[in-house]
């Protein structure tokens, strides 16, 4: 199985045809935002948690020395907050390619934390259990130790938990999970 999914991604065309639609950022498209959109709201899903069990062989670790990256778990009664970018459906193009470790493009209903029972249909990068570059679960401080040693590319997988905390304090969210682990490279405990 290859970890590449960008073309896998391409042939899923559920908003072919729209003119605009709403991508659900719950990791690095919060904080880094490199990419054209018309609209940027707070917006929360349903059944869902943030867990670092997904590898990074392309961004924030190699092959040989994956990082951990966030994915979405499902738990039921679970709320996941996040940043909701409204885009142009050609930017879909771009960020296959940015979240091609793995991540498949999946349907999910956004809620907006920003206006009283306001939803809409959306799409968010998703890598689940079945990916070859999934870690899956491990002791907070194993996944904390392998952060703080990997690197990549795009850089120290340590800036990017660290980042993804900043941005969620900044939103005012609670993620005990991220902050755990934020907590752990802070303090140099792993």
């Amino acid at each position: 199985m290859t970890l590449d999914t960008t073309h896998d991604n391409r042939r899923r065309t559920h908003f072919s045809g729209h003119d605009a639609l709403w991508l659900f950022g719950y990791g690095s498209l919060i904080w880094k935002a490199d990419f054209p959109y018309r609209e940027r709201r707070p917006a929360h899903i349903h059944g869902w948690v943030r867990r670092f069990w997904q590898g990074s062989h392309d961004h924030r670790g190699t092959p040989e020395a994956p990082g951990r990256v966030a994915t979405l778990v499902r738990q039921p009664g679970a709320i996941c907050h996040g940043m909701a970018y409204r885009i142009a459906p050609e930017v879909l193009a771009p960020l296959d390619v940015r979240e091609k470790n793995g991540y498949l493009r999946e349907i999910v209903r956004l809620h907006f934390d920003d206006a009283e029972n306001a939803s809409a249909e959306g799409v968010v990068y998703l890598a689940g259990p079945d990916n070859a570059a999934f870690l899956g679960e491990a002791p907070l401080d194993a996944i904390a130790a392998q952060i703080a040693a990997s690197h990549g590319p795009s850089g120290a997988n340590r800036d990017y938990l660290l980042n993804l905390a900043a941005a969620l304090n900044d939103l005012g969210v609670e993620d005990d999970h991220v902050f755990a682990l934020a907590n752990r490279l802070d303090g140099e405990a792993c």
